[in-house]
């Protein structure tokens, strides 16, 4: 059954530019700045024993993120909620694909407890995408974010799936009031089904994004993936539209290849470049930006809020 067009006005998608030319294959060797030392230490531990003991998954292992090693080390983590299997094949992540489990009744306590002994002041929730639920587990994004903030009066972010466009869906999770609500836009249009899939949909992403903004209720956020392929006009064509949909908060990083059956890297983005994208980000009006070749949607989240809400 084919899923419904989302019902309120949409910004039009938009012309897709020529394709550009295909950029010669970058070294398999990182470049100097994609290289750094990983923190580790007593901090790391400590993480990595919280979140073996309660059983909880994050984004940071799944995803095999490159900031793991430093998150874990300052006692701070992404929570992924809903399990470790995603129902849908993104060609960019790492995270294993195939039928989920239900979803654990008690996951909303652990986190909350998980969070609590970490003592986290800013709590990040992630989940994988559950196109198999009626609700694509919003509900329990709702109890998982009222229980965190009931254990531990942090402020807490949301970085969630598109619900195929389901309005009632993300109307249930801003029912929660996060102080954040994330959901991240990835890339262009042009490439949304190489890199998201047929599933996905820019238009989807776009209204998402906007009705979270109109609800007044929480600071809206997402984040793109460089070097996949995109021009800079399209880039800045999509940071146009997440302007005028409302998003308040940006974050721009350099796409890494998870292994050898994902999309290939088509460049590695120089620091300097994304410094000016960064400015560019901020003179259309965006209240934070962080762009480096490091940074993830949740990579330093708390600074975003501390300045904001």
């Amino acid at each position: 059954m084919k899923a419904p067009e989302p019902s309120l006005p949409l910004l039009p998608v938009l012309n897709q530019p020529p394709q550009p030319a295909a950029p010669s294959a970058p070294s398999r060797r990182l470049p100097r700045w994609l290289k750094r030392n990983l923190p580790r230490g007593g901090g790391f531990v400590h993480t990595r024993r919280v979140l073996d003991e309660l059983r909880l998954e994050t984004v940071c292992d799944n995803s095999l993120c490159p900031n793991r090693s430093e998150c874990y080390s300052h006692h701070t983590a992404t929570f992924m909620i809903l399990g470790n299997v995603c129902t849908r094949p993104c060609g960019f992540c790492a995270v294993q694909r195939g039928r989920p489990e239900p979803p654990a009744p008690d996951e909303p306590q652990r986190v909350a407890e998980a969070a609590r002994r970490l003592g986290l002041k800013h709590v990040v929730i992630t989940s994988v995408t559950r196109d198999d639920l009626p609700d694509g587990g919003a509900e329990h994004f709702y109890r998982t974010v009222l229980e965190v903030r009931r254990r531990t009066g942090a402020t807490v972010e949301v970085l969630t799936p598109d619900f195929i466009g389901r309005p009632e869906a993300l109307h249930r999770v801003l029912e929660a009031r996060p102080e954040v609500f994330n959901h991240n836009t990835e890339t262009v249009p042009r490439l949304y089904r190489k890199v998201r899939g047929p599933k996905s949909d820019y238009r989807w992403t776009l209204e998402v994004l906007r009705r979270a903004a109109a609800s007044g209720q929480t600071k809206v956020k997402s984040g793109l993936m460089l070097g996949l392929g995109e021009t800079t006009e399209e880039l800045l064509d999509v940071l146009a539209d997440l302007r005028r949909v409302g998003c308040h908060f940006l974050t721009l990083g350099q796409y890494l290849q998870p292994g050898p059956g994902y999309l290939p890297v088509a460049r590695y983005v120089p620091p300097e470049e994304f410094a000016r994208l960064g400015r560019l980000a901020r003179s259309l009006g965006f209240r934070h930006v962080a762009s480096g070749p490091f940074v993830r949607s949740s990579y330093h989240a708390w600074e975003a809020v501390s300045r904001q809400v």
